[in-house]
C-alpha cells in the first residue's frame, strides 16, 4: 500500500508552504488509495509548543486534510536509541568531542577559503587511546555517522529525475546531540522505515538532506522509499516567499476570510498542472487528476490575484443564506451586530464583489452611521455652492417618492435631465452622502436597502458637516 507522511515541527503555526506539502501528500495518498500519516517532529524541546501542535491539527482539519495515523517523535525516543546503538555496534558511528569554539574556528577557515563548510573528520581519526582518554575525562560529545568517502549517492527523484552527489562532499552528520537527543536526519529515516512510508513528498529544500538519509537507510539495512521533491513557492517577483508575499499561517488566511475550498484549489495549482485551460477544481476532481508526472520542476509563483479570484468564485457558489452566516462573524468582530433581514439584502448586493469574507466590513454603512467621508469626494462634490444647492433640491424632491430601486432610478434620471445635469453629477455626491465612499454596489439598490428614513437623515447629516 502506498503510504506517505506529512511531518511538521510544532515550532510555529502551519504556514502556507507546509499546507501545500500536506496537500500534495494527501492528494497522492487518496489518488493511490493509500494512507497519510501525520508525524509531529517535536524533538526540539525548547522550541516545540503544544499551542503550535494544536494549530497544525486545526489548520489541517479546516482545510479538510484528514490523516489516517498520528505519531509524535517525542514518544519514540527509546526506538531511536535502539537504532543508534545498532549503528554504533556495526561501526557506522563515532563520538565527536569537538567543542563549539573549535567548530566555529573551522567554519571561519572555510569562509576565508571561500569553500562550503564540511566537518573535517577530526574525531573520526582519533586513535582508540585518544578516544578513551576523552571518555575518561568526561568530555561532552555528539555522535556522528561515518559517511562513505568515495563513490556517489544517487537520488532517482520522481519529479526531477536522477540527481547525483559525490560522497566525498557529504560530511559526517550528527545523529545524536550532546544531550542524547537524536537529530532530524536520523529520526526521519528510522520513522519512515518503521512506519513503512513508501513515498516521501517534500519541498526541494530537502534535496541536500536526501543523500545523507539514503546512506543511513543503507547502514541500517532499511528498504529505500521513493523520493519526490516538489518545487518551492516564490513571491510574484520570484524572490523568497515572505509573510507579506504570502508566507502566512493558514489560520491567518482563515481570519482574512478565505474559504478552505478556495485555498485548497489554489494550493493544488502551485507547482502542479491539471489542465491547459481550467483552474477551478473541487477537491474530488483534484484527487482524480493528481499525478507526480504533473508536478513541475520550476518554482511555483504565489499569485494573490488568482487566490482572490478563486475565493470570490467559491463564495458565489454558496447560497445567500450561507454567505450571510459566513460573513456575520467578521461583522461581529468589527463591533457590528447586523439585523438578519438587512444582512441578507446586503449579501445579495455584495456577493458579486466579495473577494474575501472580511470584505463585508467595507459595507458597514448598511448597519452603522457614516462617520467619515472620502476627502477627495468631499472636495469635488461638496465645495461648490451650486452643487450644494442642487443636492439640497434633490433631497427635498426625492423625499416624496417610494424608495424602490426602479422608482429611485427613474426619478434621479428625470431630475438630472430636468436640471441639465449628467446622471453622474447626482449619483456620486448621493453615494458619498449615504456610504462615505465613492464606490459601492448599485446606488439605487443601496438606497432601497437603507430605506427612505435613513437616506434622508444621511443627506441632512452631510449638509450639516460641509
Amino acid at each position: 500500500m502506498v503510504t506517505v507522511r506529512f511531518a511538521p515541527s510544532p515550532t510555529g503555526n502551519l504556514h502556507i508552504g507546509g499546507a501545500r506539502t500536506a496537500l500534495f501528500n494527501y492528494l497522492f495518498a487518496k489518488n493511490q488509495k493509500g494512507k497519510l500519516l501525520l508525524r509531529i517532529e517535536d524533538t526540539d524541546k525548547e522550541r516545540s509548543k503544544k499551542v503550535y501542535e494544536d494549530n497544525i491539527f486545526a489548520s489541517l482539519k479546516w482545510l479538510g486534510l484528514e490523516w489516517d495515523e498520528l505519531y509524535r517523535q517525542s514518544e519514540r525516543m527509546e526506538t531511536y536509541k535502539e537504532y543508534a546503538k545498532k549503528l554504533e555496534t556495526s561501526g557506522h558511528t563515532y563520538r565527536c568531542y569537538c567543542t563549539k569554539e573549535e567548530l566555529d574556528q573551522k567554519r571561519k577557515l572555510y569562509e576565508k577559503l571561500k569553500k562550503p563548510y564540511k566537518y573535517d573528520g577530526t574525531c573520526r581519526k582519533l586513535s582508540p587511546e585518544e578516544a578513551q582518554d576523552k571518555e575518561k575525562k568526561g568530555s561532552p560529545f555528539v555522535v556522528r555517522f561515518k559517511m562513505p568517502s568515495s563513490g556517489q549517492t544517487v537520488i532517482n527523484d520522481l519529479v526531477r529525475g536522477k540527481i547525483s552527489f559525490e560522497n566525498s562532499e557529504l560530511d559526517d552528520i550528527i545523529i545524536s546531540r550532546t544531550d542524547g537527543i537524536p537529530t532530524y536526519n536520523f529520526c526521519v529515516v528510522v520513522d519512515d522505515a518503521l512506519m513503512q512510508v513508501t513515498h516521501i513528498l517534500r519541498g526541494e529544500d530537502h534535496i541536500s538532506n536526501t543523500p545523507r538519509q539514503i546512506q543511513l537507510y543503507a547502514a541500517l539495512g532499511f528498504k529505500l522509499p521513493e523520493f519526490a521533491h516538489i518545487p518551492l513557492i516564490l513571491a510574484s517577483d520570484k524572490s523568497r516567499l515572505s509573510k507579506r508575499a504570502g508566507a502566512a499561517a493558514v489560520t491567518e488566511y482563515q481570519e482574512e476570510g478565505y474559504l478552505p475550498e478556495a485555498l485548497i484549489n489554489f494550493l493544488s495549482l502551485l507547482g502542479c498542472s491539471y489542465s491547459a485551460s481550467e483552474e477551478i477544481f473541487p477537491l474530488s476532481e483534484i484527487i482524480n487528476r493528481f499525478s507526480l508526472k504533473n508536478v513541475n520542476k520550476s518554482a511555483a509563483i504565489f499569485d494573490f490575484t488568482k487566490l482572490d479570484y478563486l475565493n470570490g468564485y467559491y463564495i458565489r457558489q454558496k447560497s445567500e443564506t450561507e454567505i450571510a452566516g459566513l460573513v456575520k462573524p467578521f461583522l461581529l468582530k468589527a463591533g457590528i451586530t447586523p439585523g438578519e433581514q438587512t444582512l441578507l439584502k446586503v449579501v445579495k448586493l455584495e456577493k458579486e464583489r466579495l473577494k474575501k469574507l472580511a470584505d463585508i466590513v467595507d459595507s458597514k454603512y448598511f448597519f452603522t452611521e457614516v462617520t467619515e467621508y472620502d476627502p477627495a469626494g468631499m472636495e469635488k462634490h461638496f465645495k461648490d455652492p451650486l452643487k450644494i444647492e442642487l443636492f439640497k433640491k434633490f433631497r427635498e424632491e426625492i423625499a416624496g417618492i417610494d424608495f424602490k430601486t426602479a422608482e429611485l432610478e427613474t426619478f434621479t434620471r428625470s431630475f438630472a435631465e430636468k436640471n441639465g445635469k449628467k446622471l453622474g453629477e447626482l449619483v456620486h455626491p448621493v453615494r458619498l452622502a449615504l456610504t462615505g465612499k465613492l464606490i459601492s454596489p448599485g446606488l439605487f439598490e443601496v438606497m432601497e436597502v437603507l430605506g427612505k428614513d435613513t437616506c434622508l437623515k444621511r443627506f441632512d447629516k452631510i449638509l450639516q458637516v460641509i
